[in-house]
């Protein structure tokens, strides 16, 4: 699994009809505290992420299990939203911005 942060969306008018009803999401790797690496994905959004959130992304065919992307071309998806991340007992990551 990958842990990216939503910073766009990708739309695309024309695409197969699998992936016609569906929202793509524009994803940045991060590192566990949520740093961006720049290392972008796209990725289905099977969770309705927003621009922000912290996501964890399944790939390849794993994608296609969500109950969202079963049998749609999918290689990468947003499966969870991350409320937060602990590392080695801290806390390096929290949605609330408690950390």
């Amino acid at each position: 699994m990958i842990l990216g942060r939503v910073v766009g969306n990708v739309v695309s008018t024309h695409k197969d009809p699998g992936a016609s009803d569906i929202k793509l999401l524009l994803v940045d790797r991060v590192s566990e505290n949520g740093t961006g690496r720049g290392d972008y994905l796209v990725a289905m959004d099977s969770v309705g992420a927003g621009p922000g959130d912290i996501v964890m992304i399944v790939a390849g065919s794993s994608a296609r299990m969500t109950e969202m992307t079963t049998g749609r071309p999918c290689d990468a998806a947003a499966m969870a939203i991350v409320d937060m991340v602990e590392k080695d007992g801290q806390i390096v990551y929290d949605k609330s911005g408690k950390t």
